[in-house]
């Protein structure tokens, strides 16, 4: 499945392949990535739950180093998610809403809870999937 091209919005960049952005997922994307998902609507706590905590986050801006792969991989499941959803429900409002409401199928947990790793990432995926085709709400 090919990304979609308004996740690229997300982080900044625009790779022309999926293989392009694993790659650049392995060697970090810019720390501006972080700035696009807070003008993308996600809150300082969510990013610091979900992507990179507010201390790490200050080591890198000093250290002016990139994300690590591993909190690239979690910009770019976020950026896919959000966009997802938005489409899902039709507006960034509603997504985030969704995304931030408890759910008794995830033990109480927001979707978003679930985006720190790509298991539960798959997971929101699937729900939404399910939403869209009317097997939920």
């Amino acid at each position: 499945m090919a990304t979609d091209p308004r996740v690229y919005s997300f982080i900044g960049v625009k790779p022309m392949s999926d293989l392009e952005l694993a790659t650049m997922t392995e060697k970090g994307l810019p720390l501006a990535s972080i700035d696009r998902l807070k003008r993308h609507g996600l809150s300082f706590t969510e990013i610091a739950d979900v992507v990179i905590s507010p201390r790490t986050l200050k080591h890198r801006k000093a250290r002016r180093e990139p994300l690590s792969s591993v909190e690239t991989e979690r910009v770019v499941r976020v950026a896919r998610i959000v966009e997802l959803a938005k489409q899902v429900f039709g507006s960034r409002e509603k997504a985030l809403l969704w995304l931030r409401s408890p759910d008794d199928r995830l033990n109480r947990r927001t979707p978003m809870q679930m985006l720190v790793n790509e298991p539960g990432g798959r997971l929101i995926e699937n729900l939404l999937w399910q939403v869209d085709e009317g097997i939920y709400s």
